[in-house]
């Protein structure tokens, strides 16, 4: 029977086949008559057999090549519509990764009943390291979607068959309320975990920890031992999946269940504990947890259920062993709660509250705060204060990771050395007094404590020459942008859009016109499994050219310490193009071309460099049309992370004299970009430095004469 006959798709999965937009699925099926029939689904939600969407889309030149991830999300959909298939090819992803390149190449072209014997098999070794997995079984029918992952995983990697499954999980589970921790939120909240000096910690337990994105970044700064636990069952399977791919010698337990009333790991004193808990949870087991032994700070209200949260990753740790948490910013104000954040803070166990810009992880439209405790030592005397800090101005809007960790790590790690001399910064970061937190409303949320600097402390004569060095800045940022804005000479095309022939960069890279190359990531550990310190920055060493900076076309700023350790480092050379991997909400990827004197930096993780034969192909021109919305949006893959997969981007096939002109307009439009980049930063310095000076007497309005 052909099974491909009964697939039916969504009109997301048709904007995907297309690489075009759900708004424009919606156009086609108003504006054309002879656009597929639902077959199936709801009035609100319609499902079209596939094999009738692929004719009207090759009828009209819109169905790109199929890849294998595509391929794989076809084949899933010959099956039950139950969620079952996806969590059942979770294992047999684990067992394809540990093969050999042949013997991954070889699977697929067994017959079915060998390949369901393997499948079997791959699935009973799992089903001790993966959460629902225990005695799954493989029908006839699951020989074609075995074929499909297995080639996929050959042809693209096991992370990204693992990316199809997790987009049908979530389709099948109707949406779980649960989101992903942003990769650098997450890096930022394992590096509070130590100081500068310190080894990072050997274990490390997430008791939510959804798909594990908070081990992963703990793993790649150094734990061996993660332990996991997730409500939902196939969010704890994919952590234990996921965690396994990325570092192969960590030891890894995750189980599922709810970790508030059934706690997976009771006999476990973890080294440190990450932990995004799920918010605003009332049905928490407020009632039968009444007694609990972990509530050593006192009974959580059932409106507070983080507050419980934070008890349990306090149960879990050993005396002085660290725990950070993302909190939404209501826990360290609400009335209910003032009793366990008074005994937190009378105990030392709460070290710090550091706020975070909306945006920096769902909901976004409210500023988290990260709550770092620690256990405290019976033994050894508390500290006198909390660190407070105010990180959500450090994120604009295009929400600056770089500068949200410096902000936090800049006053963390100095607190830590020396708590006793430990100044802060004014109106960003400081070090408050315990006696001075434990008043009636124990209101523990950053801004309101240390955002106004002190008056004493203020210089008028400095912040009056800060003004207008400033000045001089916005000047000179407004000249530039004046100059290139004059420029608006873009003839349109004749009576419509041109109309060229492309190529993939797959294609370019077989004809040799390009090389793509990426620095791998890496695995932080030494050969015999113990964990590999960050290095220290050598003097003089490479600076390395990061994410950020190519985001904020702003010099390398990166180390080497930013480097995965045990990988092959590419160097940049003049004329390399350079894009985004991973895409962030509400933006697309960013591009620029190395220049001279930029040669010779590491290129940073999570960056494409493409190196374009330039007898043949213009950087400029590349840069431009590698980066286009349109393109990008149609090699994204991924639905938690989102990647672009660099091999089916698409260039037109121009001589290079027109390449050339085209690489010019591309040029101007970023040096366009890049001025009122400059001219906008310049504008908020200049008018948050001179409302700090008007508002705490500092400055006088213009005409006001001295004071």
């Amino acid at each position: 029977m052909n099974q491909q006959a009964s697939a039916l798709v969504t009109a997301a999965d048709i904007s995907r086949l297309a690489g075009v937009t759900r708004a424009t699925v919606s156009n086609w099926r108003r504006r054309h008559p002879d656009f597929p029939t639902p077959t199936g689904g709801t009035d609100t939600s319609p499902t079209y057999d596939l094999d009738a969407v692929r004719a009207w889309l090759a009828a009209r030149g819109q169905l790109p090549e199929d890849t294998p991830a595509d391929r794989l999300r076809t084949a899933l959909r010959t099956l039950a519509d139950d969620g079952e298939p996806a969590v059942r090819l979770l294992p047999v992803v684990l067992a394809a990764a540990r093969l050999d390149r042949r013997e991954r190449e070889v699977l697929p072209e067994l017959r079915d009943d060998a390949l369901l014997r393997w499948a079997r098999s791959a699935a009973d070794n799992g089903a001790q390291d993966i959460p629902g997995t225990e005695d799954l079984a493989f029908a006839p029918e699951a020989a074609e979607p075995l074929r499909a992952l297995l080639r996929c995983v050959a042809a693209d990697s096991a992370e990204a068959a693992m990316d199809v499954l997790a987009e049908r999980l979530l389709e099948d589970s109707g949406g779980t309320g649960t989101y992903l921790t942003p990769r650098p939120l997450a890096d930022l909240m394992a590096r509070l975990l130590t100081d500068s000096a310190s080894a990072f910690p050997t274990s490390v337990l997430d008791p939510a920890c959804g798909t594990g994105s908070l081990l992963a970044a703990a793993a790649s700064a150094g734990a061996t031992e993660l332990h996991g636990q997730d409500i939902l069952t196939t969010q704890a399977a994919q952590a234990a999946v996921r965690l396994r791919l990325s570092d192969p010698g960590a030891v890894v337990t995750v189980r599922a269940g709810d970790s508030l009333r059934s706690d997976a790991f009771k006999g476990l004193t973890a080294d440190a504990v990450l932990c995004n808990p799920p918010y605003g949870v009332r049905d928490w087991g407020h009632e039968d947890l009444a007694y609990d032994q972990r509530w050593a700070y006192g009974v959580p209200p059932k409106g507070e259920p983080e507050l419980a949260w934070v008890q349990h990753s306090l149960a879990h740790l050993a005396p002085r062993g660290r725990a950070v948490l993302l909190m939404p910013p209501a826990v360290a104000e609400r009335t209910a709660g003032r009793r366990i954040r008074a005994q937190l803070v009378r105990d030392g166990a709460l070290r710090a509250v550091i706020s975070l810009p909306q945006g920096a992880a769902t909901p976004l439209h409210i500023g988290l705060h990260l709550w770092v405790l620690e256990r405290p030592d019976p033994q050894a005397e508390g500290p006198s204060t909390v660190l407070l800090v105010d990180a959500s101005a450090s994120g604009n809007r295009d929400l600056d990771w770089a500068a949200i960790g410096d902000t936090a790590l800049s006053s963390w790690r100095p607190y830590l050395a020396d708590q006793d001399s430990f100044t802060g910064t004014p109106g960003i970061a400081g070090a408050v007094q315990i006696t001075d937190l434990l008043n009636e409303a124990v209101d523990l949320t950053p801004a309101r404590h240390i955002r106004t600097a002190p008056r004493q402390t203020l210089r008028p004569a400095l912040l009056a020459r800060q003004a207008s060095e400033l000045y001089d800045q916005l000047h000179r940022a407004a000249g530039d942008l004046t100059g290139l804005s004059a420029e608006n000479d873009w003839p349109p095309a004749d009576g419509r859009p041109r109309d060229w022939r492309t190529a993939t960069v797959e294609d370019l890279l077989r004809g040799g016109a390009l090389s793509l190359l990426r620095t791998a990531p890496g695995n932080r550990r030494t050969r015999n499994g113990q964990p590999l310190t960050q290095p220290e920055p050598e003097l003089g060493g490479r600076p390395t050219l990061t994410a950020t900076d190519v985001m904020k076309n702003q010099p390398a700023s990166g180390t080497e310490a930013d480097l995965p350790t045990g990988t092959a480092l590419p160097l940049l050379q003049g004329g390399d193009v350079l894009l985004t991997e991973m895409l962030r909400v509400g933006r697309g990827a960013a591009a620029r071309v190395v220049e001279p004197g930029e040669a010779d930096c590491f290129l940073g993780p999570h960056l494409l460099l493409f190196r374009p034969d330039q007898r043949r192909l213009d950087p400029w021109f590349l840069a431009g049309f590698l980066s286009a919305e349109q393109n990008v949006n149609a090699a994204a893959t991924g639905t938690s992370i989102v990647r672009v997969d660099p091999r089916r981007l698409r260039v037109p096939l121009l001589p290079l004299a027109e390449q050339q002109r085209y690489g010019a307009a591309f040029r101007r439009l970023h040096e366009l970009r890049t001025a009122a980049r400059r001219a906008d930063q310049a504008a908020e310095d200049l008018t948050r430095l001179l409302g700090t000076g008007l508002t705490d007497g500092a400055l006088l309005p213009d005409g006001h004469g001295s004071a």
